[in-house]
């Protein structure tokens, strides 16, 4: 079962690849990795007899609301602009070897897409009765998913103000992190270790949340995020940054 997930994401992210080649749109593994996730979770709950059935339906309604919120939101922002931020970077970095190195990054996410799905997986076999962790489970996704919503909407409504062109957000959540629709969707990850734990081996998906702090503190989240901020922010942003926390929301530091 696992190894049928991972390669219909792999074909899906290789058709992807293919068509930011037309599209010079790479941001769209964005818009598909969310979605990846849920449908390999929708495979992972339907396709074991084990588990409880009503805990299978929460997974399956969870992974559906929180990806196709998430891809919603990526694709909005990504048709109105060339393409993401981070990836002209890459393109503008990598030169000739983009689209190697991007086809190969395509399928790291295809593999990502698949790790961030096991904990459903474990989750959909969780046999006990609904309890307080799955209550539990859900009151963290609502705060996560409600905080990350938040957090967009007033980015985006930021942006949207002529005024505030070459400004830095600083209102609402922003005010206490740099990152908060980053912190929040970390959080999100939460909710399926809550589902998960009582079942067998359900500590090992404390992994996923895990492996995502690493991804967006160190790798694929707030580094090229920053980078590019201070490219098009410049000393704005580096006051920004000796004030407010870079992920988890705190009070800002007086200078």
């Amino acid at each position: 079962m696992i190894i049928v997930g991972w390669v219909a994401v792999v074909i899906v992210m290789s058709l992807l690849w293919v068509r930011q080649k037309q599209t010079g749109k790479s941001g769209i593994v964005d818009v598909a990795w969310s979605m990846s996730v849920a449908g390999v979770a929708l495979f992972f709950c339907w396709g074991t007899s084990d588990g409880l059935v009503a805990r299978r339906i929460l997974i399956s309604v969870l992974a559906m609301c929180w990806a196709t919120r998430l891809a919603w939101h990526v694709w909005t922002r990504l048709r109105h602009e060339t393409d993401d931020s981070r990836y002209l970077d890459l393109r503008e970095r990598w030169g000739e070897r983009y689209q190697k190195r991007l086809y190969l990054f395509y399928q790291f996410q295809a593999f990502g897409a698949l790790l961030f799905a096991l904990p459903m997986l474990v989750a959909a076999r969780n046999s006990s009765p609904l309890g307080a962790l799955d209550y539990l489970g859900v009151a963290i996704w609502l705060v996560a998913v409600g905080g990350e919503t938040i957090a967009d909407s007033q980015l985006k409504r930021f942006k949207q103000d002529p005024a505030n062109k070459g400004k830095v957000c600083q209102s609402g959540l922003w005010h206490y992190s740099r990152h908060p629709n980053y912190f929040f969707e970390w959080l999100h990850w939460w909710s399926y270790v809550c589902l998960a734990i009582a079942a067998p081996y359900g500590w090992l998906t404390i992994v996923g949340p895990l492996a995502m702090l690493h991804f967006i503190v160190n790798m694929t989240g707030i580094p090229p995020a920053e980078a590019s901020s201070l490219k098009s922010r410049g000393e704005a942003y580096r006051e920004y940054q000796k004030t407010t926390s870079a992920f988890f929301p705190w009070p800002p530091k007086k200078v």
